[in-house]
């Protein structure tokens, strides 16, 4: 018999801290929405953080990814956790999804099925080449630089003929232990910024327009930049949704985040559907449409 029908997972920082700033207010707020939603349809529900070594998650009858956000500090214990864990509880999203998300080489496979994505191209760990002849190689003038494996800009770099050669100590460090990725410089982050459109269950919920600090191009919240309420247009909701369907097995959430690139053309940047910010707190009624397709998916198990 399962004691709670959903675990939300978050990690140490956010279960009960001490001091709560404006950002883990913000988280608070987020997980509460969603534990309201959930409990609204008579479901049992607790917050625990992922690496609980003396939590029983065979009491449980699934597992919400919401602010695992150490996770990609803690990569090989994470992993470990997931084959651990995944016998034991229902993953939300799927387990194969989680995996296949966790690595951004996932973007080769939306290429594959006609999504328009930011070019990209991939170096292995172990690479010996030096990072100015792999970026020579692009024939790119300005691009991005950072890991396959990564999150909240870490080791995100944007580079050029200038600054080029001050960042190959780090590069050879990197490159030494994971896989790293380059991507042109997208001129329009700066100037319009990056959209985040929700997706619950397929169908999009709201959007919310990211925008850096200025004089930088990183639009995270830990950088300086800002946030703002985004009216999408039905081009866009068309494009989110359709980048979405393509995963299989549908998604419960996602975040397609979107940027117009060099050309003004709508191109994906990321597709989040591990542990993504998805600002209820702005639309709390998306809460209710993810809490419903959970009751669907574990209601009469």
């Amino acid at each position: 018999m399962n004691k709670f029908d959903v675990v939300i997972l978050t990690e140490s920082r956010y279960l009960n801290p001490e001091k709560v700033n404006d950002y883990i207010q913000n988280i608070l707020t987020e997980e509460g929405l969603l534990i309201s939603a959930l409990e609204s349809h008579g479901l049992s529900v607790i917050r625990k953080d992922w690496a609980d070594s003396n939590f029983d998650w065979s009491s449980t009858k699934c597992a919400i990814f919401r602010t695992t956000w150490d996770y990609f500090d803690r990569f090989k214990e994470f992993k470990h956790w997931l084959n651990k864990v995944e016998g034991q509880t229902l993953f939300i999203n799927p387990i194969s999804q989680i995996k296949w998300n966790m690595d951004k080489h996932y973007l080769r496979d939306l290429v594959n099925k006609g999504i328009r994505i930011i070019p990209t191209v991939y170096i292995k760990a172990g690479e010996t080449k030096s990072l100015s002849s792999l970026i020579e190689e692009t024939g790119w003038n300005e691009v991005i630089l950072k890991p396959t494996i990564a999150g909240a800009a870490r080791h995100t770099y944007k580079l050029d003929s200038v600054n080029l050669s001050d960042h190959e100590t780090v590069f050879s460090e990197l490159i030494a232990k994971e896989d790293m990725m380059i991507q042109p410089f997208q001129n329009n982050i700066a100037t319009q910024g990056e959209v985040s459109y929700m997706v619950m269950g397929g169908k999009f919920t709201h959007a919310i327009l990211k925008k850096a600090k200025s004089g930088d191009f990183r639009v995270q919240d830990d950088f300086g930049g800002t946030v703002h309420n985004y009216e999408a247009s039905k081009e866009e909701i068309n494009f989110a949704e359709d980048v979405v369907n393509t995963c299989q097995p549908l998604p419960l959430y996602a975040r397609v985040d979107v940027m117009w690139d060099n050309e003004d053309e709508l191109a994906v940047s990321e597709v989040e559907l591990i542990e993504p910010e998805l600002w209820f707190r702005e639309f709390p009624e998306a809460a209710d449409i993810l809490a419903g397709e959970v009751y669907r998916l574990i209601g009469n198990k």
